[in-house]
């Protein structure tokens, strides 16, 4: 297969020229990249290096983070916690060779719970300004440079936040807005939220370079408990007829209008009993005419056919996984690629290419080493690059699914694991480690 197969679906040749006239193809200023899908058009990534063969340069780190690095020009930045200060950081490394332009703290405490800190969400930028959120609800603007532009805290404008585990979500940059999403239970747990009044979900936009609040749309959902918790990310969605921002949590998947958060359609049957002990973690990711939605816990994987309208049954799915051949995600954001969707399945460990308009699966593998991968896989260059919790980079062949190699990046201790995503930029691979940033490649 080739790329001109993803390219002949209009929404994603939309897709690409509006990036295309605000963004270098070198760039990598979103959680899932150029193109929202975790993939790049990067040609001659390296394949064989090791934490001292083929690296351009290695910066040290504080602590780890799951938050992916973001790559603008001659930057790179990072959203990190310190755990010696205790304290949450965002900070920009000179792309050349690795030197620390700028840091910036942001707020004591890093951590809620033992699985996670508050430094999960990655930042974006348009080239203008870069924006970083954390779990904590600080939402900062710096210029490029590093000098502040403006501050807010989300949970002191609109309430505590009431997750169980650690709020993570990624800010959007798209079409001159920036978008938030909090999804969230409607009633208090472990003390956390709204006692007396419902604890509302909602879907924010903001003018980049104020801060200010352009319109919020509170998203309703049927869902219970835990259920209610989405950690996943606004996705864009571009066609020859309208422009949508997909939100996926709150057992639903819906598409808004980005001028105003009004929301176009609603799918959500993977759990008609409202089980009420599923989160979800993956955000949506659109490809080939279809939006696919990772349902948690070893549930499938639905592909709601894109550009419909109103409350949408079961007759608008494209396909649905059969779990008996592991196509599921319970952590993972799946990768669309070469007119193929890439899911990764955390839980049973195998990662399959399957056809984006029937759900066939065309090679599935099982992922190398002992550890778990829950970082979302990069699909460039005829490869895909996993990361495991160890640091142990798989690289795979995207044709046929054979391991190419699988190289150890890191060694953890004590409780610490790698859960950022490995990202392409201007011929060269971006790896965070739990206390070193790798940057692979020619220097």
């Amino acid at each position: 297969m080739t790329n001109d197969k993803s390219l002949s679906h209009p929404f994603l040749i939309s897709l690409l020229l509006l990036i295309g006239a605000s963004a270098s193809a070198a760039n990598w200023p979103h959680w899932r990249g150029p193109l929202f899908n975790g993939s790049t058009d990067e040609k001659n990534l390296p394949q064989h290096f090791s934490t001292e063969e083929n690296v351009a340069w290695s910066a040290a780190l504080p602590g780890p983070a799951a938050a992916t690095p973001i790559v603008w020009e001659d930057r790179v930045f990072l959203a990190g916690a310190d755990p010696d200060r205790d304290m949450l950081e965002a900070r920009a490394i000179r792309r050349a060779d690795g030197k620390l332009l700028w840091q910036r703290d942001i707020a004591q405490g890093i951590r809620r719970d033992h699985r996670s800190n508050l430094a999960s969400g990655s930042p974006v930028t348009d080239g203008e300004v870069v924006v970083f959120f954390f779990g904590n609800g600080d939402l900062v603007c710096f210029d490029l440079d590093g000098q502040q532009i403006w501050a807010r805290n989300l949970q002191k404008d609109y309430g505590e936040f009431a997750f169980l585990w650690s709020f993570s979500s990624s800010p959007t940059l798209f079409d001159g807005k920036l978008y938030i999403q909090v999804l969230q239970r409607d009633v208090p747990v472990k003390e956390r939220g709204f006692a007396d009044r419902e604890n509302q979900s909602y879907l924010l936009a903001l003018e980049p370079k104020t801060g200010k609040t352009l319109w919020r749309h509170v998203r309703p959902s049927e869902a219970v408990a835990e259920s209610r918790e989405g950690f996943s990310t606004p996705i864009p969605l571009l066609s020859e007829t309208r422009n949508e921002l997909l939100v996926l949590g709150g057992d639903a998947l819906t598409g808004h209008d980005p001028r105003t958060g009004r929301e176009l359609w609603r799918w959500g049957n993977w759990n008609p009993r409202r089980i009420d002990h599923w989160r979800l973690v993956p955000s949506p990711v659109a490809g080939g005419g279809v939006v696919l939605a990772c349902a948690p816990k070893r549930s499938p994987v639905y592909a709601v056919k894109a550009g419909l309208d109103g409350l949408l049954g079961d007759e608008s799915l494209a396909w649905q996984s059969d779990t008996a051949t592991k196509i599921s995600a319970d952590v993972p954001t799946p990768a669309f690629y070469d007119g193929d969707f890439f899911v990764l399945n955390d839980i049973q460990r195998a990662l399959s290419r399957v056809d984006a308009s029937t759900g066939n699966v065309e090679w599935q593998i099982s992922t190398p080493g002992r550890g778990k991968y829950e970082a979302s896989p990069l699909a460039a260059d005829g490869k895909i690059y996993l990361v495991d919790f160890f640091g142990q980079v798989a690289v795979i062949d995207a044709a046929e699914g054979k391991l190419i190699e699988a190289i150890s990046m890191d060694d953890p201790v004590d409780d610490e694991v790698v859960r950022s995503s490995v990202v392409a930029s201007g011929g060269q691979l971006f790896i965070r480690a739990t206390r070193r940033l790798y940057c692979v490649g020619k220097k």
